[in-house]
């Protein structure tokens, strides 16, 4: 029986799209291998959103074939659908399989396979662009992203632990976007925003209810755009309602949700039910309002802050997160000064910080007034270490508490990882099995981990 692996790069959508595809080969009968390194065909999903990206996907391809050069190397996701020619000529390269091609990975692989006779007409039809070009040594399955209108959905497990625990499910319901930031290639590799049906969605949760999960995640590129490309649109709170209406689910987790989307029914909905998370997680990218319009944002500083000072207000211990990008071309001191002090100001308890990349096909790159590496490194720590310290005193403040927490992985002999509802590390002092409910009363702080004991 033949045998596959994948391995996933990037964000959770694309660790969401490699779920679906192992989903995909299963069903066309093949088994999953415990290592790429026994595989018979070994998959890479990966992320181009940065040019390190790029590079691990490479770096990947060349490990994959010294470890086993026996193997079929196929490559997929975004890198795979922005730059195909490039990965197909690689060596170790078997095909290129694109986003637009991404639902249908497994049926081109495993016909592939087969003697020509046998291979699937529809299949055989796609003419791979290589043989067009004569510039690949793999073949590449790639068309037009915009024209693509597939969503994979499958879920994805964030902790898989020594026993083989899983633990909070995450499942994408929404991908592509709409917007163009002038930074961000991820239209052009994703293509146009599309929805799961709602349907579909209570179908997921309802299975994964009754599989015994208590917390899922719900996530997607542009995830407060759900519905919107329906023929008869609806809102992203109206999904919300559903899962809480229409599912046994007994938490739920909205990841990023951008600024625009955060309306005041949603912030009530979550603030008032105790079915979802109290963690917010709302990108920034910039606090000088003259980078986000370089950015082709659309919201300004003070919409952002009114959005957090409601999300605070309604919910006083909720995680705050967000996305902050620093080193965006013509990003003066000034302009880094004025988002630090904003971030500063505002109730954030954690910081996805990123120094700018330039992305082939954005408008970005053609900016002039580039910072200097060197400039955009020590901008990224000042935030890192300002988060750090947010982060730190938004722990501290929980010692001598009891939160709510679900049980993941087991750290060792003696202790159990856990997530509490607003998005905080514990280590529990004792062990517990995975995706449990535990009352967990906080003891200290310790390196990165609030340290607790259950609260019988």
């Amino acid at each position: 029986m033949t045998s596959f692996y994948v391995e996933n790069f990037g964000c959770r959508a694309t660790q969401a799209d490699g779920a679906a595809i192992e989903r995909q080969f299963e069903e066309h009968g093949l088994v999953r291998a415990a290592a790429r390194a026994q595989s018979e065909i070994v998959v890479l999903n990966t992320c181009t959103v940065t040019a390190s990206a790029d590079q691990d996907a490479r770096a990947a391809i060349r490990r994959i074939r010294r470890e086993n050069p026996g193997c079929e190397i196929v490559v997929t996701g975004c890198y795979a659908q922005r730059a195909p020619e490039e990965i197909a000529s690689l060596p170790g390269v078997t095909r290129v399989i694109g986003n637009s091609h991404k639902h249908r990975l497994a049926e081109i692989a495993v016909a592939l396979r087969q003697p020509a006779a046998v291979v699937n007409a529809e299949v055989s039809g796609f003419v791979p662009l290589a043989s067009l070009t004569g510039h690949a040594q793999g073949e590449i399955f790639v068309s037009d992203i915009f024209a693509h209108t597939e969503l994979l959905a499958a879920p994805v497990f964030d902790s898989v632990g020594a026993n083989n625990e899983r633990t909070r499910p995450n499942l994408k319901v929404q991908d592509g976007c709409d917007n163009r930031c002038s930074f961000c290639v991820i239209p052009f590799v994703r293509g146009q925003s599309r929805s799961l049906p709602l349907s579909q969605i209570l179908d997921e949760l309802n299975a994964l209810v009754d599989a015994g999960y208590r917390e899922v995640v719900i996530s997607g590129i542009n995830l407060g755009r759900w519905g919107r490309d329906f023929d008869r649109p609806s809102r992203f709170e109206d999904a919300v309602h559903a899962i809480l209406d229409r599912t046994n689910l007994e938490k739920l987790r909205i990841s990023s949700v951008e600024p625009m989307d955060w309306s005041d029914e949603l912030v009530d909905l979550m603030a008032s039910s105790a079915r979802i998370a109290k963690h917010a997680h709302v990108p920034l990218q910039s606090g000088s309002d003259r980078m986000l319009r370089a950015m082709h944002r659309k919201y300004r500083p003070w919409h952002y802050r009114e959005k957090l000072e409601k999300i605070r207000a309604a919910m006083p211990t909720a995680a705050i997160g967000a996305d902050v990008m620093v080193g965006f071309p013509g990003e003066s001191e000034a302009d880094f000064e004025e988002t630090r002090r904003f971030i500063e100001q505002l109730p954030f308890t954690y910081l996805h910080v990123f120094t700018y990349s330039s992305r082939p096909g954005t408008p970005s790159t053609t900016m002039l007034e580039q910072v200097p590496v060197r400039i955009a490194r020590e901008r990224n720590r000042i935030l890192r270490d300002l988060a750090g310290a947010k982060k730190l005193a938004f722990m501290q403040s929980f010692v001598g508490k009891t939160l709510e927490a679900i049980t993941l992985n087991k750290f060792d002999g003696e202790s159990t990882e856990a997530l509490s509802d607003n998005y905080l590390k514990l280590r529990l002092l004792e062990q517990h099995d995975a995706n449990r409910w535990v009352a967990a009363r906080v003891e200290r702080v310790e390196g990165g981990d609030l340290i607790a004991v259950r609260d019988r």
